[in-house]
């Protein structure tokens, strides 16, 4: 059973870091493209598409930094050999 949660929590992992990367690129080639039609310069769809993908790669970046960072101390002990939950928000240890 544990094996299944893993495998849908990866797959679902895969599939938001995708949806964080392509939806900037659509909204941003979209408008670039409405842009063009509107105003006769359709050149704009290409630094709107950088910019698209730019804000993409830092949703992905923020996404992947937020889930390591939460890896990172769920389960693992501090300096001090206790674990996370046995200290306050102060990270001094609990009296």
């Amino acid at each position: 059973m544990k094996y299944k949660k893993s495998v849908y929590r990866s797959l679902a992992l895969i599939t938001q870091f995708g949806i964080n990367m392509l939806v900037p690129i659509f909204l941003c080639v979209a408008l670039g493209v409405y842009l063009g039609d509107k105003f006769g310069i359709n050149w704009i769809t290409i630094p709107l598409f950088a910019v698209g993908a730019l804000a993409g790669f830092r949703n992905i970046f923020m996404m992947a930094k937020k889930i390591y960072a939460g890896e990172a101390s769920s389960g693992h002990s501090s300096i001090s050999g206790k674990k996370k939950s046995d200290e306050t928000f102060s990270g001094h240890p609990k009296e």
